[in-house]
């Protein structure tokens, strides 16, 4: 998957969240949580364009785990505001799916990456 076009589903994700916590009614728990959502999933889309121009493997790898911690914890987030928000629920669901797609394809990146290096470390 291209990088630019992985950039913009991170990018309508953290969107997607966002608009998400605006159509949910005040309540102290939504407020926190919506706060802590905002923070991850757009930390999604940030993490995954610095590692884009990361100034080695090691940090590109580091900067992938980052978007993986994060996009975790958006989907940690997302769990935790379903019972508070049952209306909202199959939103939540579509949003935790995209999430565990995003990881699945990061895990992967982070996988390929540290396969390459193993073999150029193995070369004579």
């Amino acid at each position: 998957m291209a990088a630019t076009h992985l950039i913009q589903r991170m990018f309508q994700y953290a969107v997607d969240v966002a608009q998400l916590t605006q159509s949910l009614p005040y309540s102290p728990i939504n407020k926190v949580y919506n706060a802590q959502l905002i923070r991850c999933s757009s930390s999604v889309y940030a993490n995954y364009r610095a590692a884009q121009r990361a100034k080695s493997s090691a940090d590109f790898i580091h900067k992938l785990k980052i978007v993986e911690e994060e996009c975790d914890e958006t989907i940690g987030f997302l769990t935790l505001l379903k019972p508070f928000n049952p209306t909202a629920e199959k939103r939540i669901d579509e949003l935790i799916q995209e999430g565990d797609e995003l990881i699945r394809i990061i895990v992967a990146s982070i996988n390929s990456m540290r396969k390459r290096i193993a073999n150029q470390n193995n070369q004579p």
